[in-house]
């Protein structure tokens, strides 16, 4: 028997419709230019639906009515999250509440649906599949919401999942097809294909990714996961990917089979077909085969579909434990700054001083010092002096030779974001390294953690300046770094400058702390971030 946690039926409660034909009539009024209040009504009327006292069948007729605004609503709501530092301020939390809440009660309603069928004695049949998937697409979408969003999840999601999966199983209808016109390209799918999207996705580590990138991989899994089998146990061949495990009875995704042990609960999905297909996809690209003509889709170049294609096989296929350089576990704290202009205070102490140059600015300047006699504070024109933000403290969580897992310690501290420019030091050193975070998410608690990698070399902060007019900034003169070469590594020297400042030739005069002076002539681009470019150099 499937039991759920749902809110109790309550004869008080009012939606505005009360069966699929007042709903349609409801929908057809429903104002969708004013995104918030439209967002707002479709929670408030989902949530009293679900409490309201009415026949199985018209509940389902009323939700499948509701579900095309529903995708249509969220969709153009989370987009007022996109690219937001973590963590959210007030404002955006209530927007990402609200996402996750209506997720949650389409899933409900579904749920609700289900165990009225079933506290009937009716057999589920085609029926009882389409609950089921349902059930299963919304309480995913909820988890993946969330790990998209960067923030941690109640675990009870999990249960609820894997309850679901299981009564499918049971029941013998998790791989029962049903017509689906919202999954992608593919018009049905199955509650196998639901279930292995949402663990794979998970599995996936998106906070990693860019939203391209999870754009990408949701529109590849509704068409991969049909080739991923659930299996009680495995059995494989040399060579073979390793199958991913996953515990029916707990609380927990996808884990590596290796660090799980075995139990009635256990499933495994067997990862052999799906690596051979990621490994044959990357090769034709790679000989020089279009996105389209191997039927990857999007409107992504082939070689942003190779980085996510070998970025994916690391995560489902490869031994995420083998890494180069051994992770120990840490208990030290570690004192961390970001923005350029901080991280250039704390390594040379003193604040970078940049004067803002342009007509605008000076002109601004100019009428205040015929009105007020002077340049007024905040002024444009005038030299700005930031004197940099304090540290940070942060506990190291784990840490290896290319980088750390930090959490902040800190109650209060600023915002962060994926792929940003941080610097970091053990509290009882003097010595920095330089680093860029590579996934930013919130603790369930409230804590911010990070993963950092570490840029090679020793650092040195510098001053930038730039005559070029071809340069995408209203600043001349920038904070810099200088990246030392690593002999061992045989990785040469490179700078780190600003976002749009590189163009392969452009020359640069670069300003060391002693005062001395010299001309660097940029290469390549290493690597970007939101704040920082990483570029080759040689001196002129």
């Amino acid at each position: 028997m499937l039991t759920l946690p749902l809110e109790p039926i309550d004869d008080r409660a009012d939606p505005l419709f009360k069966d699929a034909e007042n709903c349609a009539q409801w929908l057809k009024q429903l104002q969708l230019t004013n995104l918030q209040l439209a967002h707002s009504l479709l929670l408030t009327q989902i949530n009293e639906l679900n409490r309201f006292p009415m026949r199985e069948q018209e509940r389902l007729k009323t939700l499948e009515l509701l579900r095309d605004t529903v995708h249509y609503v969220q969709n153009d709501y989370a987009k007022k999250l996109i690219a937001k530092p973590l963590p959210l301020d007030e404002s955006e939390l209530i927007i990402f509440f609200a996402i996750v809440q209506l997720w949650q009660a389409m899933a409900q309603g579904y749920q609700r649906c289900l165990q009225t069928c079933l506290a009937s004695d009716k057999q589920p049949g085609k029926q009882g599949a389409l609950l089921c998937q349902r059930s299963l697409l919304y309480s995913g979408l909820a988890i993946c919401e969330q790990l998209r969003t960067g923030y941690e999840f109640d675990t009870k999601l999990w249960h609820q999942l894997h309850r679901l999966y299981a009564f499918a199983e049971a029941q013998g209808l998790q791989l029962k097809e049903i017509s689906d016109p919202l999954n992608g390209n593919l018009p049905r799918s199955s509650c196998h294909d639901i279930y292995v999207k949402t663990l794979l996705t998970c599995y996936a580590r998106p906070a990693e990714l860019a939203r391209s990138q999870l754009l990408l991989l949701d529109v590849w899994l509704a068409e991969w996961s049909n080739m991923v089998p659930i299996e009680r146990s495995y059995i494989i061949s040399k060579g073979d990917a390793q199958p991913l495990a996953l515990d029916l009875d707990s609380a927990n995704g996808l884990q590596p089979v290796k660090l799980i042990a075995h139990s009635d609960g256990m499933r495994y999905l067997i990862t052999a077909p799906l690596s051979k297909f990621l490994r044959v996809k990357t090769i034709l690209l790679q000989q020089g085969q279009t996105p389209q003509k191997v039927k990857l889709g999007g409107n992504s170049s082939a070689d942003e579909c190779i980085e996510l294609l070998i970025f994916l096989h690391q995560c489902w296929c490869e031994d995420n434990n083998m890494c180069f350089g051994v992770r120990n576990p840490g208990s030290q704290h570690t004192q961390l700054c970001y923005k350029p202009e901080n991280i250039y205070a704390q390594l040379s102490g003193k604040a970078y001083k940049q004067t803002v140059k342009s007509s605008v600015a000076n002109n601004i300047a100019q009428k205040q010092i015929e009105a007020f006699g002077r340049v007024l504070q905040d002024a444009p024109g005038k030299t700005r002096i930031d004197t940099g933000s304090p540290l940070e403290t942060w506990q190291f969580e784990n840490e290896s030779i290319l980088g750390a897992r930090l959490t902040r310690v800190d109650t209060h501290g600023g915002r962060l974001s994926h792929n940003q420019l941080v610097a970091l030091r053990l509290v009882d050193e003097d010595t920095f390294k330089l680093g860029t975070t590579t996934w930013v998410s919130v603790t369930r608690t409230g804590q911010l953690q990070i993963g950092v990698r570490y840029l090679p070399g020793i650092i040195h902060a510098i001053g930038l300046r730039t005559s070029d007019a071809g340069i995408q900034s209203p600043d001349k003169s920038a904070p810099g770094f200088l990246l030392q070469t690593v002999p061992a590594l045989k990785i040469p020297a490179s700078l780190v400058i600003p976002r749009n400042w590189f163009k392969a030739g452009r020359v640069v005069d670069i300003q060391q702390q002693n005062g001395e002076k010299q001309h660097a002539k940029m290469g390549f681009s290493v690597e970007r971030g939101i704040d920082y470019e990483r570029v080759s150099f040689t001196l002129v």
